[in-house]
């Protein structure tokens, strides 16, 4: 099994934390148990095959694990034939902002064993129809989980995640994956969750596999020009034109002699407008088309062709942003060239990962520093890199425009009490020491609330989805007060 350890942990049912290096096989080994329980257990009612939900960052790498599914489970479908064993089909689908509206109507009529999304698609899905069919999710794959946990965009996933155990018949199990995260205990707690109690909030049992760093890491650092505060005298030719006082006419030629040497490059640099010059630039150069750019701003369709025909050796290069940098399956990459410091240590080791993403193979990458500040910081990341000295993630805590919206969304789902509400929220680690006089501010202070006490008659003004209405009569159905506490107040969305 890869990544070893995992698949006993997660075969144990507990909510588990895989910590590996880059092609170490930690997304297989977290979906080969989820696999072997769809295709050894009886197909259940079609309203409930979806049992299994991957949750990966960037849509780009959802589309790379969509695709990389097809061969273990053709592969597991072929031996199951050979040894006269019948299978039941193994469904998946992907749900992104992406995904056609056609696509979604037909997974919603037959929901797939296997769902892959975002967090973004996650949080619609929920405060939407298609929560019906997350009822049966029994495993949550969150992948590159580092990347999310120390912003409020995984305080917003963390909330999602409650709302699902809450939606679903039984608590899913967790399965979170990184190669690059620390404190691993803060990151677990991120990703389990937790249960308030009287003396405040006591984390669910998360089990933590470390895989070892057995990842080979060949790097260096590489400055084109003698003298980097005069780029301009290492580059003096015979032409009467001043020569130019960048470093960009020496960093050029050097890219460019090492995107010839390799079958497959991938250039990371820090902006989309770099990204854009630098693959013209290159071609200009070469006198044909050898590198591409790769940022956000790309169309879907052309990301697909782009990565399409790097994996398939069809383009020599790639350069792109942060798009590509997390667990994207580049076996075919063999260099990564960046320009400027990745910044972090977490980053750089994503980023030089893309190359010999496989298990055993070493990662070459070569860094270019634009200028003197950049080297320094260069050399700084460079050594913890190789020291393996990942910087922290510092979980956010009770980020309130989150929660505000989050609010929004769940009582737009289905009406509930305030009590009930903030015992969900607090279950979240980001939002695990959140006061009560805190929460209930946040939700009435929403634009377009309206608070009342007894009045029917209140007009709620409009809050985008509807109109939020915080009521202290409990007159919403399925919502009754409490024989001892009197009313609890009740947050009710109309539309």
């Amino acid at each position: 099994m890869p990544s070893g350890g995992a698949g006993e942990a997660i075969a144990s049912g507990s909510h588990t934390l895989i910590h590996a290096p880059t092609g170490s096989g930690k997304t297989l080994a977290a979906f080969l148990w989820g696999i072997d329980r769809l295709a050894s257990e009886p197909v259940p009612d079609e309203a409930k095959r979806c049992r299994l939900l991957n949750v990966s960052p960037m849509k780009a790498l959802a589309y790379d694990i969509e695709r990389n599914l097809r061969a273990p489970l053709t592969g597991i479908k072929l031996a199951a034939s050979r040894l006269g064993i019948e299978l039941p089909p193994i469904t998946t689908a992907m749900r992104t902002g992406d995904t056609p509206g056609k696509d979604r109507r037909t997974m919603l009529r037959h929901p797939p064993d296997i769902l892959i999304t975002t967090p973004e698609s996650l949080y619609l899905m929920l405060t939407s129809q298609a929560r019906s069919m997350l009822a049966s999710v029994r495993w949550v794959i969150v992948d590159e989980i580092h990347s999310v946990a120390g912003s409020k965009r995984g305080s917003h996933l963390a909330l999602s995640l409650e709302r699902l155990t809450d939606l679903a018949d039984r608590p899913p199990q967790r399965i979170g994956l990184s190669a690059t995260q620390r404190p691993l205990e803060a990151i677990a707690e991120f990703l389990g969750g937790g249960d308030p109690t009287e003396d405040g909030w006591r984390p669910r049992p998360v089990t933590i596999v470390d895989a070892p760093w057995e990842k080979h890491l060949d790097l260096e650092i590489v400055v084109p020009v003698a003298d980097m505060t005069r780029p301009q005298t290492s580059m003096a030719g015979g032409t009467d034109e001043p020569p130019p006082r960048s470093i960009w006419p020496a960093v050029y030629p050097r890219l460019l002699e090492q995107v010839l040497e390799h079958r497959s490059t991938l250039i990371f640099v820090n902006s989309r407008g770099a990204a854009e010059r630098l693959a013209a630039e290159l071609n200009r150069l070469a006198g044909e088309e050898l590198a591409r750019s790769h940022h956000g701003s790309v169309s879907r369709e052309q990301r697909v062709e782009i990565e399409g025909k790097l994996k398939g050796g069809e383009l020599r290069a790639v350069v792109a942003t942060s798009t590509l940098e997390l667990g994207i399956d580049m076996a075919a990459v063999d260099l990564v060239l960046l320009v400027e410091s990745p910044a972090s240590v977490a980053r750089g080791l994503q980023r030089v990962g893309r190359a010999g993403h496989q298990v055993g193979v070493p990662s070459v990458a070569r860094i270019y520093p634009k200028h003197r500040a950049d080297l320094l910081e260069t050399a700084v990341v460079v050594d913890r890199m190789l020291a393996g000295a990942i910087e922290a993630t510092t979980v956010p805590r009770n980020p309130l425009d989150v929660l505000a919206q989050q609010i929004v969304a769940m009582v737009t789902a289905q009406p509930a009490t305030a009590d009930d509400l903030y015992t969900l929220v607090r279950r979240s680690a980001p939002y695990r020491d959140l006061g009560r006089a805190v929460s209930r501010g946040c939700w009435t202070c929403w634009p377009g609330a309206t608070r009342r006490t007894n009045s029917p008659s209140s007009a709620p003004a409009s809050c985008g989805t509807g109109a939020l209405e915080w009521s202290r009569a409990v007159t919403t159905p399925g919502c009754s007060p409490s024989p001892t506490r009197g009313p609890s107040p009740t947050a009710v969305c109309t539309p």
